[in-house]
């Protein structure tokens, strides 16, 4: 694992690299707009740049930045380019000073934390929340929480989210205590008062669709367990709660089902089951749902219905079996970025938040559950990073070919038609000032002869320009063969950095598929433990059945 993590990290810290480079490189053409940026303007680009997280274009823009932010954007720019040293000396510098020392000391604790630096990632945090406000404070007040819930200290990070204020990074902490309580306690009240807790401060986070989000997946962690203490009316009063366009509605149902036949009312949960089935068996609750249903029948007494459930089931299972089997071949043959990412949609990895109706597809719905993994983001996000990376050189490229091909005609134009142009100027100026000197001679009044004389002017000027433009024709081959060698050796560059490119996307996207198959397989093996379940209660329905054939059959 931790030499995984160490050739991740090499990655990463070639491929921001490679964009480095890439930006130096093309400066020229591809920089051109962030020239004469003015400093007001160059941190205001900054800053988006880094917000988006789209920072290539911006990294040439850090010595125009001016004012207090400039050492502060500086400094996440050098990370953001490879340069981790240089950055976290410049972050170390800005902390102790006096502007944005709350929001360096919070990016250095988190990249301390990444880098299994506890002690003195806790220091820098500390101080951010010393310093702190706003979004800043509570991030810093979060990570503390959970390095001390990470340590086992419930108790103190129990006091930390305390003193935080409402919102989303207080909901998320007191989410993941609730996850420590659910396992050391074997009653659920601290858990289920920890989530109440969650669910009240999530409702005060601003951004709408975050907040609805965490609260679906609050409100399936409540219901769980209100489920599992007995307490099936506030289980069901908890998943009543949750939209119906949310990812956690699948298990939502599946859990509302279960609550429901606790209470002996079979034909609602059997509702709740058969909504749930209508989802991709790739989500969490799908495929108990499907068995559920056949369970509910049975409970019912209507053995055949359950019989028949359990069947469908059964086929439900083999066929995505198969679909699975088919996804695993399809991720050997192309890779897993384009069957799962490229193929599923073509847009980024927000889009399930907006759109219910993708919910419903078998392929993106594997592709959500696959990114739910941290790591498994981490491997998409690289081999997209790359990807446009890629575009971005091809189209570098091409366009320095464009460029390359009119310097080359320009050149050839000159050679073929050299000196031509100016001589026939020249022979102009000499026919227009002999028939000025003709006119000169003749009987002229007052105004044609202030006419002349501005006409002698205007000869006079174009004439010292004649003589320039020859001396400027003479030094124009020589301009346009430093900029064509110039263009030559930048394409010749940007093919050495798509070699590098190349060579890091194939070792990426080989991670990725590696992570692919991984979860596809397990995937896999789920769903033959489901299979094998619906097999199991088959044969028990059939022997249930044949035993109560032989006591009807007997005298």
């Amino acid at each position: 694992m931790e030499v995984t993590a160490m050739m991740c990290r090499t990655l990463k810290a070639s491929m921001r690299a490679a964009c480095s480079l890439l930006l130096f490189v093309m400066a020229p053409a591809g920089l051109a707009a962030t020239v004469g940026v003015p400093g007001e303007l160059a941190a205001g680009l900054a800053r988006y740049a880094l917000a988006t997280d789209r920072v290539a274009p911006a990294l040439g823009l850090a010595d125009s930045i001016k004012g207090e932010s400039a050492s502060f954007l500086g400094a996440q720019l050098l990370l953001s380019s490879g340069r981790t040293d240089q950055g976290l000396a410049e972050l170390r510098q800005v902390a102790n000073g006096q502007h944005h020392r709350a929001e360096a000391a919070l990016i250095l604790g988190r990249h301390l934390l990444a880098g299994d630096q506890p002690s003195e990632a806790e220091q820098w945090l500390g101080k951010a929340v010393r310093f702190g406000f706003g979004e800043t404070r509570q991030q810093a007040s979060y990570e503390l929480a959970e390095l001390a819930r990470r340590a086992g200290r419930t108790d103190r990070a129990g006091r930390i989210l305390a003193g935080m204020e409402e919102g989303y990074w207080a909901a998320v902490g007191y989410l993941n205590l609730s996850s420590d309580y659910a396992r050391e306690d074997l009653n659920p009240s601290r858990a289920l008062v920890a989530l109440r807790v969650a669910l009240a401060m999530a409702e005060k986070d601003g951004v709408g669709e975050r907040s609805r989000h965490l609260k679906s997946r609050l409100l399936v962690r409540a219901g769980y367990l209100a489920y599992q203490n007995g307490e099936h009316d506030k289980a069901i009063g908890f998943l009543d709660k949750i939209p119906l366009d949310s990812y956690s509605t699948p298990q939502a149902l599946y859990l509302h089902g279960l609550a429901l036949a606790a209470k002996g009312n079979h034909r609602a949960s059997m509702q709740s089951w058969h909504r749930a089935k209508k989802y991709p068996l790739a989500y969490p609750g799908v495929a108990e749902a499907w068995i559920g249903m056949g369970r509910g029948f049975d409970l019912s007494g209507y053995l055949g219905q359950a019989g028949e459930a359990y069947l469908a089931a059964n086929a439900a299972y083999e066929s995505e079996r198969v679909t699975l089997r088919k996804l695993a071949d399809r991720i050997r043959q192309q890779g897993a970025y384009k069957t799962l990412v490229e193929d599923a949609r073509d847009s980024d990895l927000e889009w399930f938040l907006a759109d219910s109706r993708t919910l419903t597809q078998p392929r993106m719905a594997y592709l959500l559950e696959f990114v739910e993994h941290p790591n498994a983001q981490k491997s998409v996000r690289r081999v997209a990073d790359l990807v446009q990376l890629a575009r971005t050189l091809e189209r570098q490229k091409g366009d320095l070919a464009v460029f390359i091909q009119a310097l080359e005609d320009q050149l050839a134009t000159l050679g073929t038609e050299r000196g031509g142009a100016a001589s026939t100027l020249k022979k102009k100026q000499e026919s227009l000032e002999t028939a000025l000197e003709r006119l000169a001679g003749a009987n002229l009044s007052a105004e044609q002869k202030r006419q002349m004389r501005r006409m002698s002017e205007t000869l006079s000027m174009s004439a010292k320009s004649l003589k320039e433009l020859g001396s400027r024709i003479q030094k124009r081959p020589s301009v346009l063969r430093q900029q064509l060698r110039q263009a030559r050796a930048l394409k010749a560059q940007t093919t050495g950095l798509q070699d590098q490119l190349a060579r890091l996307r194939q070792q990426s996207e080989e991670r990725l598929n590696r992570r692919a198959l991984d979860f596809v397989a397990e995937q896999d093996r789920q769903m033959a433990f489901s299979l094998d379940k619906t097999e199991q209660q088959i044969a028990h329905l059939y022997e249930y059945l044949a035993l109560e054939n032989l006591q009807e059959t007997k005298p």
